[in-house]
């Protein structure tokens, strides 16, 4: 019996590495390509902690339309057939898929190329 549930707890620990292991690598395709910010290793690994010093500068400082800006990020990965950086094969969302990591920007900003917030249905100011 104890045997069966160390057996049954390595299989839950195990599972979201299996998960993640087996699931398809994201298609990375750069919609407008051009010169981005910083080298593509570097976005890999900091680009969440560049959008959330662009994010403060912006809340805190009015600072708007940087190179960092998400609506700069948007504008060269969002999709030329959707408009957008979400979806199946969205640039963001693909990655985030894959490693399991939930999208948050999008419970209050718009996902498509080119729109203000005013023109984006759904939209939070």
């Amino acid at each position: 019996m104890k045997r069966a549930l160390v057996g049954f707890a390595a299989v839950l620990l195990l599972a979201p590495a299996f998960s993640i292991a087996g699931a398809a690598k994201p298609a990375i395709t750069i919609e407008n390509p051009g010169e981005c910010i910083a080298p593509a290793e570097e976005m890999r690994r900091n680009h969440m902690e560049m959008l959330k010093h662009q994010r403060d500068r912006t809340m805190r400082q009015g600072i708007r339309g940087e190179k960092s800006s998400l609506n700069e990020c948007i504008n060269c990965h969002a999709s030329k057939t959707t408009g957008s950086v979400t979806g199946k094969g969205g640039f963001c969302e693909s990655c985030h898929s894959y490693a399991a990591v939930k999208l948050e920007c999008w419970d209050c900003h718009q996902p498509k190329a080119g729109k203000k917030h005013a023109e984006a249905a759904g939209a939070k100011p």
